[in-house]
């Protein structure tokens, strides 16, 4: 059944007078065009002439080509389509007598509304089709659901064409904000001051990827900036934490040892004198009272992650989000390879910050290629594991790198870490140098960076 004879008999929401002036306003001035295209697809338009009359317009505008009847007609009659779109006339038919329009952007939003909507239909019945056919996991179903949803709020995102103006208006802190660097409202701290120099904190709606091989300390720095967020005086926002590799009582072990600058290993043994027991009861007291909240559900995916957090940004408010690790998360639909599942992973979190406006720290492992390559061994952005839109995604990719791991003989190499920025989008490469106290998997500033900081 064609498009149109479904909306006739179903009703789908649409405007095609809209469409009609949309399309004639570009005929009468095709510098229109560009405009539209931010916005709309052939794919919003109902009808599949006024389909077929964007895209060859489309084309038109990518080869510098004028766009009007003459040769928008050339076009269809090239593509064999000019007869489906009832011929020249039509064309005419669009903006023949049309005034110069100065609305065109409202008529822009009615189409990109109506395709949402009918796009939402048209979602909804398919998964009520395959609910009733009852042949799939009802597991399976939702978290397809889920992907589309987040697919067309992707999609509604792309619409919000701003004016300066606009964009200043809703700037947090207003026009004295925007212009004073001194007066906006910063990231989030990590607690790291040479880190937090480079990157400037971690900012609402940014994916962030911490990637290292194994055992180089990336679940213990995550966990340092979670305690920092949640519990240090001037911040104490709320805090999730994703764990896919360990349990929540032993991330909560780390969190209270290190907090507490005991070393794990005394504590399973139980090792301890009263010193250390007074330190970790007071971590513990601490801990308990911040708004960190622990989820080590294993296979946890998209669909689990979107549902949960915005429960708990609704009751609680929400900072910042950590996820440990991604290549553990589960897949949300069909996927060919991994690589792909990757991909469609990273892609979902991206737009899990943007709809949230919260940051989200992904960690991530790395391939051997580190360990072979000959060198320094420190790692590069084709070294990130299963998925080259990894960091194509993200907004900020950082690597921990120890150098006393390759060089054990080096005594001045002991307990140094860097975190090399080797992505950012608003902000330069380059590394951050950290301590890095093993018996407590805990990572600090430099002595030298605290001394640099006190008046």
């Amino acid at each position: 059944m064609a498009t149109q004879d479904i909306a006739l008999d179903r009703g789908l929401p649409s405007n095609i007078e809209a469409e009609q002036l949309v399309l004639g306003s570009i005929l009468l001035d095709d510098a229109a065009f560009v405009l539209v295209a931010g916005t709309l697809e052939p794919e919003d338009f109902l009808l599949e002439k006024h389909r077929r009359i964007f895209a060859a317009m489309g084309a038109l505008n990518e080869a510098a080509e004028r766009i009007d009847r003459v040769t928008v007609a050339n076009e269809l009659m090239r593509r064999g389509q000019l007869e489906s779109v009832d011929g020249i006339s039509y064309l005419i038919s669009l903006d023949n007598g049309l005034p110069q329009i100065y609305n065109l952007e409202s008529y822009v939003r009615i189409v990109k509304e109506k395709s949402m909507l009918r796009r939402i239909i048209l979602n909804s019945q398919k998964l009520i089709q395959r609910c009733m056919l009852d042949q799939e996991d009802a597991g399976q179903i939702l978290a397809d659901a889920e992907e589309s949803m987040l697919r067309l709020s992707d999609i509604k995102a792309k619409q919000d064409l701003l004016k300066p103006g606009e964009i200043i208006e809703q700037f947090e802190g207003g026009l004295n904000a925007f212009l004073d660097p001194s007066k906006r409202v910063k990231g989030i701290s990590t607690g790291f001051l040479k880190l937090d120099e480079m990157i400037g904190g971690l900012h609402a709606g940014e994916l962030i990827i911490l990637a290292a091989r194994p055992a180089m300390g990336k679940t213990a720095l995550a966990l340092n900036i979670a305690q920092h967020v949640a519990t240090h005086r001037d911040i104490q926002k709320t805090v999730a934490v994703f764990s896919l590799e360990m349990s929540r009582e032993q991330l909560l072990t780390r969190l209270v040892c290190s907090a507490a600058r005991v070393d794990q290993q005394k504590f399973r043994l139980g090792y301890l004198n009263a010193d250390e027991r007074r330190r970790l009861q007071l971590a513990a007291s601490e801990m308990a009272e911040a708004p960190l909240f622990i989820d080590d559900s294993a296979g946890t995916n998209l669909m689990d992650l979107h549902a949960k957090l915005r429960r708990l940004k609704a009751e609680h408010g929400l900072g910042l989000v950590v996820v440990d690790y991604l290549q553990l998360m589960g897949s949300r639909g069909r996927a060919e390879n991994r690589t792909q599942e990757v991909s469609a992973l990273s892609r979902g979190l991206k737009l899990l910050s943007k709809e949230l406006r919260v940051p989200f720290l992904v960690l991530s492992q790395l391939s051997r290629a580190t360990e072979t390559r000959p060198g320094d061994h420190i790692p590069q952005l084709s070294d990130l594991r299963e998925s080259g839109s990894i960091e194509q995604d993200a907004d900020m990719v950082a690597f921990i790198y120890r150098p006393e791991y390759y060089k054990p003989d080096r005594e001045d190499l002991r307990g140094i870490a860097e975190v090399h920025i080797a992505k950012q989008r608003n902000g330069p490469i380059g590394k951050a140098k950290l301590a890095f106290l093993r018996e407590f998997t805990k990572f600090e500033n430099l002595a030298a960076d605290l001394a640099e900081e006190e008046p």
